[in-house]
């Protein structure tokens, strides 16, 4: 049978491997294997939030209200925008697909770091669109610029902070840069991990209201599926001018997200002191992660995120590595397929972050 040929150069995304292929592949109990690969957040979500998913859970039967007020309402007072401002998508990958269908075509120009979010150059490659990359594979400005004035482009792509990498550029850097772009070339400030971002530091939050309002050329991304806990109930956010939103709003289809998810993430915007708690307690456990690398002579990238790249240089080999962790249940991120030596690892709550160094210490020494 014949498909679109377009789909020749698509590759799939490769999601984290789950709980359930450890315990068929290698026989590890599910109570003893930790998933630390997904960026998922390790304390769960709000108790609240479960509270209200077992009152709703018997209205499954029904469709969730497709105009979503009450969720756009929440994010409107969050933001000090307009709910018009707003579009919901099932997880904040579904409103990327929609930015790159509404803006490219075949031959049209997507540019994006050279290390960033596989779904960007997935959904670029579903619609034909050339894929233009930096030499660096953190976000380098100098280096979108130049590629910018050579080439064009129909959109772009800033993550910030960024996956799977973790680091995040300055607010100041990214209105310097949004200066330079011609209004006819989307931008999309993808803001997934902006809650540990703008924890860490100041520097890096985006005032989503002044950004849309300055420049309206831009969409900004937001989820729930990091902070707030909610990945397994798949919602999301883009927020940009009512023109561009109205566009994005002709691609989403009826009912796309659930009746469950839409009660959760409701909810879940309540309880900011679990988002707190859980954006707090994530930094202190990272501090763990830094000594560790330092005391094992492995280079890392300073994270934004809710996870750490470290990079083993001639050390150790990280597909062999991540493979040995897995046969013990310690579920990790092997970066070989980016081209470096590396591993992202989520981080965990305190006992799973001290089984991760255990067993990594019990595998090298043997």
């Amino acid at each position: 049978m014949k498909f679109n040929s377009i789909l020749d150069e698509v590759k799939n995304y490769e999601a984290g491997k789950p709980i359930e292929l450890v315990v068929r592949e290698f026989g590890v109990k599910e109570e003893d294997i930790i998933k630390l690969a997904s960026n998922e957040n390790p304390y769960g979500t709000s108790p609240k939030v479960v509270q209200k998913i077992k009152e709703v859970a018997n209205l499954s039967f029904r469709y969730p209200d497709d105009s979503m007020f009450e969720l756009k309402e929440a994010l409107a007072n969050r933001f000090n925008i307009n709910s018009k401002n707003i579009i919901i998508g099932a997880g904040s990958d579904q409103v990327i697909d929609f930015c790159i269908k509404a803006k490219c075509a075949k031959d049209s120009k997507i540019l994006i770091a050279g290390i960033t979010f596989a779904m960007y150059e997935i959904y670029a490659k579903q619609v034909g669109a050339k894929v233009i990359k930096t030499p660096s594979n953190e976000h380098n400005l100098d280096e979108f610029r130049k590629l910018y004035k050579q080439n064009g482009a129909d959109l772009i792509f800033l993550c910030l902070p960024n996956n799977p990498l973790g680091e995040c550029l300055d607010y100041s850097e990214v209105k310097s840069f949004l200066d330079e772009v011609d209004e006819n070339t989307l931008v999309v400030l993808d803001g997934a991990y902006q809650e540990y971002a703008s924890f860490k530091d100041k520097n890096k939050k985006i005032d989503v209201k002044e950004v849309i309002s300055k420049y309206p050329n831009v969409v900004y991304l937001g989820t729930f599926s990091k902070a707030y806990g909610l990945g397994g109930l798949r919602v999301g956010y883009g927020i940009s001018n009512e023109e561009i939103i109205k566009t994005l709003h002709k691609l989403r289809p009826p009912f796309n997200i659930t009746t469950l998810s839409l009660a959760a993430a409701i909810e879940a915007l309540k309880d900011e002191k679990f988002v707190k708690d859980s954006v707090s307690k994530n930094f202190e456990q990272m501090s763990r992660f830094e000594k560790w690398a330092k005391e094992n002579n492995f280079s890392y990238i300073e994270s934004y995120t809710n996870f750490i790249t470290v990079i083993f240089n001639d050390l150790y080999n990280s597909k062999e590595i991540s493979q040995k962790l897995l046969k013990k249940g310690i579920i990790i991120r092997d970066m070989s397929s980016y081209n470096f030596n590396g591993i992202r690892i989520t981080i965990g709550t305190k006992e799973q972050n001290d089984r991760f160094f255990e067993i990594f210490q019990r595998i090298v020494c043997n």
